[in-house]
């Protein structure tokens, strides 16, 4: 049963809301940051257990098929328990899979380590979505997504220098491992002692006016799979992130191939492809909040990176103008990200976000582990130009996608 939501003075509704997207930006920054778990130091586990890169590619596949089937019945969990207590049990997972990497001693550790932090990943955007929704106030909200987005990047930028600085201070990459279990550690008792800021049992959904949870006969707790607009916000994600697992893992190598630039250059395109996509973020949460058009904020933004990622593809430029295109791409879609949030929160039948979240966003998981074999194989072709066309021709496969939600909303606004 939901409380009674009791209006706050305007100082300090401003001061929950902000200790909300704090604490809920910094559990996901977690979150992306044990995404790189293991793939820094990839190159540790070749010299010591003799491992092939078919079987770190495994790795990885593991990590996120187990994060993309548990994130679409975390939503439901979520929903049915709330989102606070599971977030807990995530950050849990997160210390075991470290401690899982510190001790292990071949594949087989590696793959619980994989499998454990793939399982503390899943439940992360139905939990985070559920409660900015429910406690941060309506114009916040857009502010809110984009907060969550930077640290996400944060969290991704941050992984590698984490664990391989700790591997070189150290000269030994289990104690990088420990390092994680107790980066996780201080997130957990930081989020406990602030439990009330997150606590999902108190507030409004922000997306629900009152009264309208009892205006409607109760539905079939699977009704939202009916929803083309469910299906359509996947589809968004899944291409979308095939997009960004390209540049994330062969831009680097595809302009060396390209244009024979050294690694000391191309090695920055993916770290400012990140850092343009969190400048992006900042104003995107600024344009959420002064624009009900998201449709056409998510076209303008991505079709802007799809046309640099085809501009660094070409070949018709020099190897330094074609890395920074490449770089500046980010801005687009960090551009995107805060009204993409949005759009798939105004799809969510009022008491279904975690479930809705949990389906749509199982389509980046999706994304990850189908997309780095694909422009894998293209590499390997010799086709390094086919990563960036390819992830040019996935944007707007995202930007078709996100329209047609705009026009089934439209046409169904109940």
């Amino acid at each position: 049963m939901n409380s009674v939501t009791v209006p706050l003075p305007a100082a300090a509704a401003a001061r929950r809301d902000f200790a909300t997207i704090g604490l809920i930006g910094l559990a996901h920054g977690c979150s992306h940051f044990f995404h790189m778990l293991l793939p820094p130091l990839f190159p540790a586990f070749i010299r010591d257990f003799g491992l092939s890169y078919s079987e770190l590619g495994l790795l990885v596949t593991t990590f996120f098929v187990i994060s993309g089937i548990g994130q679409a019945m975390a939503g439901f969990l979520v929903d049915k328990t709330g989102a606070r207590p599971v977030l807990f049990a995530a950050l849990g997972c997160f210390i075991l899979a470290a401690l899982a990497a510190a001790s292990a001693n071949g594949f087989g550790g590696l793959v619980l380590a994989a499998s454990l932090a793939g399982l503390g990943n899943s439940p992360f955007h139905p939990v985070d979505f559920t409660i900015l929704n429910k406690r941060v106030s309506q114009p916040r909200l857009g502010h809110a997504f984009s907060v969550h987005g930077i640290s996400g990047n944060l969290g991704w930028a941050l992984a590698p220098v984490f664990s391989i600085g700790i591997s070189e201070a150290t000269g030994n990459w289990r104690m990088a491992y420990v390092g994680c279990a107790l980066v996780a550690l201080a997130v957990m008792l930081l989020l406990a002692l602030n439990r009330d800021a997150i606590d999902d049992s108190q507030g409004a959904w922000a997306h629900e006016k009152p009264g309208a949870a009892a205006a409607g006969q109760p539905e079939h707790p699977m009704a939202f799979l009916r929803l083309p607009s469910v299906w359509l916000c996947f589809s968004f994600f899944f291409f979308t992130t095939a997009a960004l697992s390209a540049i994330q893992s062969f831009a680097s190598p595809a302009l060396q191939a390209m244009y024979g630039l050294p690694a000391t250059i191309t090695a920055f395109v993916v770290t400012g492809y990140m850092l343009c996509g969190a400048v992006g973020m900042v104003i995107g949460g600024f344009l959420v909040a002064r624009s009900h058009a998201l449709e056409r904020n998510i076209g303008i933004a991505m079709a802007g990176s799809a046309v640099l990622l085809l501009l660094a593809g070409s070949g018709w430029l020099s190897g330094v103008t074609a890395a920074g295109l490449a770089a500046v791409a980010g801005f687009g879609t960090g551009l995107a990200g805060p009204s993409r949030d949005m759009l798939i929160k105004r799809a969510a039948p009022p008491g279904a976000t975690g479930r809705v979240y949990g389906t749509v966003y199982s389509g980046l998981d999706v994304g990850f582990a189908m997309a780095a074999p694909i422009f894998g194989a293209l590499m390997d072709r010799g086709a390094a130009n086919g990563v960036f066309l390819g992830a040019a021709l996935a944007m707007v496969l995202g930007i078709t996608a996100a329209s047609l939600v705009g026009v089934f909303r439209r046409r169904h606004p109940a």
